[in-house]
């Protein structure tokens, strides 16, 4: 159990202090058989036979149980069971079939991060359903990555949904899958690049690597203010760092194909570690970001 129980009791406080229906639109029965068997699950009184008869007893018909009673339940274990369980629960409060306001979905999302991301995990955006976000829970260690929450917002204008996937995926896998995670950085690059360009009608090959995307991105945005002396200087040396990171960006992901997975290497061959992931990701979230930033600012 890595998520500890002062972090869980502080979460179940701020669920219960802001009057959270944590079955949203869904009966709590059916809320609970999208992560239980409640079928299986004994029941407490014994007029039922099951977990299911229960609760409606005491949460429908009869009505005599606290409105945060499912927290408590030794069925359940939210308490102090499994990181998986509870993670799943709390994903499910923020589900679009659960929860119809998506704007208060990510409200409470953030609410249960501030928390959670203390014991190095976070509710992440996995994918969308119609356009609404459906949430997953992640542990991404405790020492987030450089730049990642910038770059959420800042890329957030360009493809969202393809971006946050991006972004979640980089997340989950700089400790646990670190050559994904680079692999992924890489993409974001190009990604960011990519939209830019077709946004402002600059053509492009479809070949063209990193260097020359952002390369083609840089010519194309005016990166420095127009009231700053030496304007062209200016310019010139953001150019270079850019290209510095861009290339950081490029190496490593060059790296993982000496010593990732997934390239037909013998068994036992070591792969890259989260540092090398790190230093890609902070490489590439920076440079995405002041490219992002700079579109966003700059009238097309």
């Amino acid at each position: 159990m890595k998520i500890t129980q002062l972090t869980r009791r502080d979460i179940i406080d701020s669920l219960v202090a802001e009057k959270v229906n944590w079955s949203g639109r869904l009966e709590e029965s059916e809320f609970l058989s999208r992560i239980f068997d409640l079928q299986s699950l004994p029941s407490d009184d014994s007029r039922f036979t099951d977990a299911a008869g229960d609760i409606w007893q005491h949460r429908v018909n009869n009505f005599d149980w606290d409105d945060d009673w499912v927290f408590y339940d030794r069925r359940f274990n939210l308490l102090t069971g499994d990181d998986e369980i509870f993670l799943r629960f709390l994903a499910e409060t923020l589900h679009p079939v659960v929860r119809q306001d998506s704007t208060e979905a990510e409200r409470l999302a953030q609410m249960l991060n501030q928390f959670l991301q203390k014991d190095g995990f976070q509710l992440v955006e996995l994918t969308r359903l119609s356009g609404k976000p459906v949430y997953v829970g992640r542990y991404v260690g405790v020492h987030a990555a450089p730049a990642l929450g910038t770059a959420r917002e800042a890329l957030g204008g360009t493809d969202p949904s393809y971006v946050t996937q991006q972004i979640t995926r980089i997340e989950v896998a700089i400790i646990n899958d670190p050559s994904l995670a680079i692999g992924t950085a890489k993409e974001l690059v190009e990604t960011c690049c990519k939209t830019i360009l077709a946004e402002r009608g600059v053509s492009f090959s479809k070949k063209a690597d990193i260097p020359e995307l952002v390369r083609l991105t840089a010519k194309e945005l005016d990166l420095t203010p127009d009231d700053i002396p030496e304007k062209a200087k200016a310019a010139d040396t953001i150019k270079r760092l850019l290209s510095n990171l861009a290339s950081i960006t490029q190496g490593v992901a060059e790296l993982r194909n000496h010593y990732g997975t997934g390239h037909g290497k013998r068994a036992g061959t070591k792969s890259l570690q989260p540092r090398h992931a790190k230093l890609a990701v902070g490489a590439a979230s920076t440079l995405a970001v002041f490219l992002a930033e700079t579109h966003n600012e700059r009238p097309i």
